[in-house]
């Protein structure tokens, strides 16, 4: 199953990948204007990137001038012009990009995670990203609740806080408390972030088409139809709405999984209000002990892809801010705007994959099941060994049985494994509908499980996981859910 990701770019990518955005089309054009204040800085496609290119333009020209300084300076001096510059660099970058919101602010989330060979610098300014981008004000978030419910929040609460406690790529979350007394969270979505992400994603061809000149194999139609479809299906919080619903009504009692609810009464398309829940965060979780944190590392395991293989639906948003951590194994799952829903067809190609590789140890037939997936082309001039030896890495954790711990070099090397340009086999692999959000949160997950640090027997706990197996596991976690899955429904 996990194969070459579509919807991330991998963030060693991430300067070439603005550079050849930003600089498509760079006549200027008016910014877009409203009639108040614009979270959205610009939503026009040229505009956005001319915006890329001046940011391109702006790290090109600090960077000749540091090395112009440089030449005469002493190599103690040199050394602090460099780390002036990694540091300047880093806040325009990710000052641009939460300003930019949208695509392009989801593409700098994902490289604050994902690839720890980023600079120090950079990586950290990135990870504001992930709870922390500039908010819109507190009276157009007020005005865009009226405009949806009809009435001002002031009105349709008991008490609501203006001050959002998150902002993210597409809207941001406030508090507030129900009439009859709930506490909950209310997610309004930024004004004018649908022109921006259908000017971003106006871009993509051009970036996979980029991509596809690295790798001749690499199909970018499936991958830019895919990815059209789910960001615009994220837009719409009424289906945000129904996934997060579905999620909720199929863990509900779960004992370590938990879904706010939604209140469907005060969602529309573009406010999304659900139960309010409150833990630590990621950066917190990390530094708990070691227990706590390999339970913490199974439970957002058996979250992917217990949902995967037994509700047959994908959430594939994995950033660090979509998770909050309660002890004990316990973690609330948020924001599921990006679902994808599986045909039996579909899971059956997941689950032949994973038997050949890892249960049956064959690769004659792993080979024959990736062509005939469609990741591979079929009759591709590149041995069954050297096909074994590039996916196997992605199944690692699971091939054999014992103890394995996630590290962060392990998740970097995953990312670069995939953008493998000098294997062979990479000339010949593609990417279909199906797998195109997959990849993406199992390089997310496998970058939070490295910064865990978390260690299992991951294959037996797969093995629970997989319908087809179902055997149970021996450990803390997988007792409480056998328990919960023989309930009576």
């Amino acid at each position: 199953m996990k194969l070459r990701p579509a919807v991330l770019i991998p963030a060693t990518l991430i300067p070439t990948a603005l550079a050849t955005v930003g600089l498509v089309r760079t006549r200027r054009t008016r910014r877009t204007r409203g009639t108040g204040p614009q979270p959205v800085r610009t939503t026009s496609r040229a505009a956005r990137n001319v915006e890329v290119a001046a940011l391109s333009a702006r790290v090109g020209t600090a960077t000749a001038l540091t090395r112009a300084r440089q030449v005469f300076a002493s190599a103690e001096r040199r050394i602090s012009l460099d780390e002036d510059l990694q540091l300047r660099t880093a806040a325009d970058v990710a000052r641009t990009l939460g300003e930019m919101k949208g695509a392009l602010m989801k593409i700098g989330q994902m490289a604050s995670y994902l690839d720890h060979g980023l600079p120090e610098p950079l990586r950290l300014a990135l990870t504001q990203l992930q709870s922390g981008a500039p908010p819109m004000s507190a009276e157009l978030a007020a005005r865009t609740i009226t405009e949806e419910l009809g009435r001002p929040p002031q009105d349709l609460f008991l008490e609501w806080d203006p001050v959002p406690i998150a902002a993210a790529s597409i809207g941001q979350v406030h508090r507030a408390i129900t009439n009859d007394g709930r506490a909950v969270a209310v997610k309004v979505q930024y004004p004018g972030v649908a022109d921006a992400i259908a000017a971003d994603l106006g871009n993509a061809d051009l970036l996979f088409g980029a991509l596809g000149l690295a790798f001749p194999g690499l199909d970018p139609d499936p991958i830019t139809a895919e990815l059209r479809t789910r960001i615009t299906e994220e837009l719409d919080y009424r289906q945000e709405a129904r996934n997060q619903q579905l999620f909720a009504d199929y863990y509900a009692g779960h004992p370590f999984i938990h879904i706010p609810s939604v209140l469907a009464e005060l969602s529309t398309g573009r406010v999304l209000t659900s139960e309010l829940v409150t833990g630590s965060t990621f950066a917190e979780a990390v530094t708990w002990d070691e227990r706590e944190r390999d339970l913490i590392g199974e439970t957002m395991f058996r979250f992917v892809f217990g949902s995967l293989y037994r509700l047959r639906a994908f959430n594939g948003d994995p950033h660090p801010g979509n998770y909050l951590f309660h002890g004990d194994g316990r973690v609330t799952f948020l924001d599921f705007g990006l679902v994808r829903r599986f045909s039996d067809e579909e899971m059956a190609n997941f689950q032949r994959m994973i038997t050949e590789m890892v249960l049956n140890d064959d690769l004659v037939a792993f080979r024959r099941a990736v062509e005939d997936n469609g990741l591979l082309a079929r009759g591709a001039p590149v041995t069954t060994a050297e096909v074994g030896e590039y996916f196997s890495h992605f199944y690692t954790f699971v091939r054999r049985r014992g103890r394995f711990t996630w590290s962060t070099d392990y998740a970097s090397a995953t990312v670069r494994q995939t953008f493998n340009a000098s294997s062979p086999v990479t000339r010949h692999t593609t990417v279909p509908a199906s797998f195109v959000l997959i990849q993406r949160i199992n390089l997310g997950l496998y970058a939070l499980l490295g910064q865990l640090e978390a260690t299992a027997d991951w294959r037996i706990i797969a093995e629970d996981i997989w319908p087809w197996v179902d055997r149970p596991a021996d450990t803390e976690l997988a007792r409480r859910e056998i328990a919960w899955r023989s309930r009576p429904r």
